[in-house]
């Protein structure tokens, strides 16, 4: 049992999770394979951006998985989200957190032993489904730290702690760097380890993901974003254990000025 995490980021997993291009929080975006329910949201602030030139930008999202029958949802393998070609990471210059920095400690020594590296915070839920034993969720905090830029990819860490059913630390990486297809023009790619030996699932997530900070005297944002057009784009594919594969699109609207 070792590892949850990422719908990051999604946003997200979120999920999530690399992060831009989701734009003002409106009706969440449904995505269905079989009895399998994936709701995403998200929302950029500000909602009213320069249409030429890159502005700070901070980045919330939330999901939740689900099944028809109330069934056990599968476990998440990968998650790879492409965003829209008008946002952008910005790390350089920002601390660095080192994963073993990070491993076997709870959610405040995490925050103490990295506390400049911190780019965002947010929850995550999990179920866990034994055999033969009834299914109980477990809720934790999420700490995003940035793990620094080499080679022209943004590393990400996701510190979680959570009981399944003992606390656990668990540390995700994520990948970002640029990509140039069509309107996406960054890529995050986050792969989910198992959780519970196979029988942990995540079922929500919520997450922020705000950085200010100066580089050479001048303010600097980890999340940069322009409204060139009056919206955004985003596309996930979600690939789980049991060999399932969600495809999904995210457009959302932003106000140009």
């Amino acid at each position: 049992m070792r590892r949850i995490v990422l719908a990051a980021l999604v946003s997200a997993v979120a999920l999530a999770v690399a992060v831009t291009g989701i734009a003002t929080a409106e009706k969440p975006t449904v995505v269905r394979a079989g009895n399998l329910i994936f709701k995403i949201n998200g929302g950029v602030s500000p909602r009213k951006l320069p249409r030429k030139r890159m502005a700070p930008i901070t980045l919330h999202a939330s999901g939740n998985i689900s099944t028809t029958d109330g069934s056990q949802p599968p476990a998440l393998k990968e998650v790879t989200i492409d965003f829209d070609k008008h946002g952008a990471v910005n790390a350089k210059g920002l601390p660095v957190c080192k994963p073993g920095k990070l491993q076997a400690t709870d959610t405040q020594h995490a925050k103490q032993a990295c506390p400049g590296a911190i780019v965002g915070t947010g929850k995550t839920r999990v179920r866990v489904a034994f055999p033969e034993q009834a299914p109980f969720e477990s809720s934790g905090p999420l700490v995003l730290f940035n793990g620094g830029v080499r080679g022209g990819v943004t590393t990400m860490y996701i510190h979680a702690y959570v009981d399944v059913p003992a606390p656990t630390a668990i540390v995700t990486r994520v990948k970002i760097k640029k990509i140039h297809k069509g309107r996406y023009g960054t890529r995050a790619v986050a792969s989910i380890p198992v959780i519970a030996g196979g029988s942990g699932s995540v079922v929500q997530f919520s997450l922020a993901v705000h950085r200010r900070f100066k580089r050479h005297g001048k303010k600097q944002s980890y999340l940069l974003a322009r409204c060139a057009n009056g919206h955004f784009f985003a596309h996930a594919v979600a690939k789980y254990r049991d060999g399932r594969t969600v495809v999904g699109n995210v457009v959302r609207a932003c106000t140009p000025r």
